[in-house]
């Protein structure tokens, strides 16, 4: 039987290439999203890729929508297997920058968004006692740059929520796995919100500048799903950083993290001295 899987966050970027990877075998996909023409587009996309292609308009900040996304899919497809909670935004600044607003947003949206969408699933997984939960974090959940504060603060937690829900999953045959990608190329500048114009055009330049596309993303969360993969690090530096700040001591890895970030981000004395002058 080919799989059912709901994408929040699908109309476009990773949301858009994981629902095409699906829909490439055959399944039913279901994309939910803000952008209904994107999405009216997307659901087109997969129908041409092979698979059965459904578009929700669905607001992650509402857990009435992903309800309703819920009670629609049980009604014509009869259930669920797998649930991609993508949906996600970015902000950038530092702790004297951003105003506590943004950090509200980003947390409603970042993880609020994924803590509804498994709330909502969890149980339909549960009872059929199989199925599997895909929660999109970032490395800058795992490694904490300076200047990404909030950004850091939410995917952080993604990563922190998702291993708790893999145990308490474990005994119902229900699936976790959380992907933390580095940059790379895809529209997530687009929900950038920060005050320093400098911070804007330096995400979307890392982006641009991705050396794996959301297709690749993509491809390495199916074959996760497939493998019942936990942790999922798409990029192979990414992996080599992960292993450093688990095997370093700690003070070691953080002068480390000090120095590779200093000219990105001088900060301190040297910030206040480029403003006087």
């Amino acid at each position: 039987m080919s799989d059912r899987i709901f994408i929040t966050g699908g109309a476009s970027g990773l949301g858009r290439e994981i629902a095409l990877r699906w829909a490439r075998t055959g399944a039913r996909v279901c994309i939910g999203d803000l952008n209904d023409a994107r999405g009216a587009q997307v659901e087109a996309e997969i129908r041409q890729a092979g698979g059965t292609g459904m578009y929700v308009h669905c607001d992650v900040t509402s857990s009435e929508d992903l309800q309703a996304v819920a009670q629609r899919l049980v009604g014509e497809w009869g259930g669920i297997d797998i649930v991609v909670n993508n949906a996600g935004v970015a902000t950038a600044g530092t702790v004297n920058a951003e105003p506590i607003e943004q950090w509200q947003w980003i947390l409603n949206i970042n993880l609020l968004g994924v803590v509804r969408g498994c709330q909502v699933f969890a149980p339909l997984l549960r009872a059929q006692q199989r199925g599997h939960i895909v929660n999109v974090a970032s490395m800058a959940g795992l490694v904490h740059p300076p200047g990404m504060g909030s950004y850091n603060a939410s995917k952080a937690a993604v990563v922190a929520f998702s291993e708790t829900l893999f145990l308490e999953l474990a005994n119902d045959n229900v699936g976790v796995t959380v992907v933390c990608p580095s940059f790379f190329q895809t529209n997530l500048a687009e929900s950038l919100r920060t005050t320093d114009p400098k911070a804007a055009a330096g995400v979307a330049k890392l982006l641009s500048k991705g050396r794996i596309t959301a297709a690749g993303v993509a491809d390495s969360v199916f074959n996760a799903v497939q493998a019942n993969q936990f942790l999922v690090l798409p990029h192979a530096d990414d992996r080599k950083t992960h292993l450093m700040k688990r095997w370093l001591p700690l003070r070691t890895y953080l002068n480390k993290m000090r120095h590779l970030t200093r000219k990105s981000f001088p900060g301190g004395r040297a910030a206040a001295a480029a403003k006087e002058a």
